[in-house]
């Protein structure tokens, strides 16, 4: 019976490494010999102790730290257990990876609890999956908290890049900085006996969110703004715009400390919400007005758009022209590129395919957090 426990144990440490590793958290060998030491160290009659040990040997950084609660209670089902012990086993799937959670490994085998249908109440690690995979169109207003909660610490590694600016480091790998190697020298009867040497810098990236809210993308611009504010939380340079007829900067409005504070002020703006459709028109007053200060080579532009267009695709097309010449990347997310048999052949996404550096989907969460690689 107790080899049975121990085994159950090294399974479950096991497996849960595995399944950090899958959502994000760095667990390689070393990493998970660590984990099983402890765990074998601590046990399992507490799991906030449990908790603590694996987060100590598992996070390095506030990051990490900040994601590790989430994965953990997915994995253990640690808000639902109750003071009698175990509460049995059940699916857990995040970011692809699905297994039994962590306390239906250790004990054994017994009742299984199998996920009911999509449309009920889910908790742990279905709930959050469900979020990240639910399509927009089909998502209720009561979806909205819960998924401006679970992107919030995913959104903060979207945040930043590592950009050309030198800064000093010791690293052998960088440009050799001649003030420091001189400075250095001194102390050698100035002979360069130790080098000085610049490095990579992280810099916050320059973002800039031009947002269609026509009547066509309806069913998705309330979801694509509160990505939007939920971004802007973890940037520190955007600057955001919403456009249907007319172009119209929201900046400011997305400075809200509450989610409804800033939707209340965006319902006021004048951007003809769930009008018609000039992306042609809303770009050129953008390049006009606001191209020579928003945009430049460190910028990237990120278009959120289903391509719909009432105007002339070559007014389109040139605007976009001009965009991608000042900014370093432009990236049109469409959220109907989510939809099995969709194709961009309207006149709208046909004019503008030529002048786009990333075309991708932006039909449910997990889509948008796919935003991180293109920002590299």
């Amino acid at each position: 019976m107790v080899r049975q426990s121990e085994n159950g144990l090294v399974k479950a440490v096991v497996e849960f490494c595995h399944f950090v590793r899958e959502n994000g958290l760095g667990s390689g060998i070393k990493q998970t010999i660590n984990c099983l030491e402890v765990a074998s160290s601590v046990g399992v009659e507490d799991l906030e102790t449990l908790k603590f040990a694996l987060k100590a040997a598992l996070c390095s950084s506030k990051e990490e730290w900040d994601l590790f609660d989430e994965l953990f209670d997915s994995f253990w089902g640690a808000k639902s257990v109750t003071h009698s012990g175990i509460s049995g086993r059940k699916r857990v799937s995040v970011n692809g990876y699905a297994g039994e959670n962590g306390l239906g490994m250790l004990a054994g085998e017994g009742a299984a609890a199998e996920f009911e249908s999509e449309g009920k109440s889910m908790s742990g690690a279905s709930a959050v999956e469900r979020l990240r995979r639910i399509d927009f169109s089909q998502a209720s207003q009561a979806d909205l908290a819960d998924l401006e909660r679970i992107s919030r610490p995913l959104l903060r590694r979207m945040s930043r890049r590592v950009s050309r600016r030198l800064r000093t480091t010791t690293r052998s790998s960088g440009v050799v900085d001649l003030r420091r190697t001189i400075r250095r020298s001194i102390c050698h009867g100035g002979d360069a006996m130790e080098l000085g040497y610049k490095g990579r810098k992280l810099q916050p990236s320059k973002l800039v969110i031009l947002l269609d809210v026509s009547g066509s993308m309806s069913a998705y611009s309330l979801y694509l703004l509160t990505f939007v504010y939920a971004l802007e939380k973890h940037s520190r340079e955007l600057e955001a715009f919403v456009f249907s007829t007319d172009l119209v900067e929201i900046t400011k409005a997305l400075r809200a400390k509450r989610l409804s504070d800033a939707l209340k002020a965006l319902s006021e703006t004048t951007a003809g919400w769930s009008g018609g459709t000039r992306i042609g028109d809303s770009l050129r007053s953008f390049n006009r007005l606001r191209a020579r200060k928003s945009l430049s080579p460190g910028t990237f532009l990120v278009i959120l758009s289903d391509g719909w267009d009432t105007g002339e695709p070559k007014l389109l097309a040139a605007e976009l022209g001009r965009m991608k010449q000042r900014v370093s990347k432009l990236i049109w997310l469409n959220p109907l590129l989510g939809l099995d048999h969709y194709e961009p052949i309207t006149r709208g996404m046909r004019a503008a395919r030529p002048h786009i550096d990333v075309f991708a989907p932006a039909h449910n969460l997990q889509s948008l957090l796919d935003l991180e690689r293109y920002l590299r």
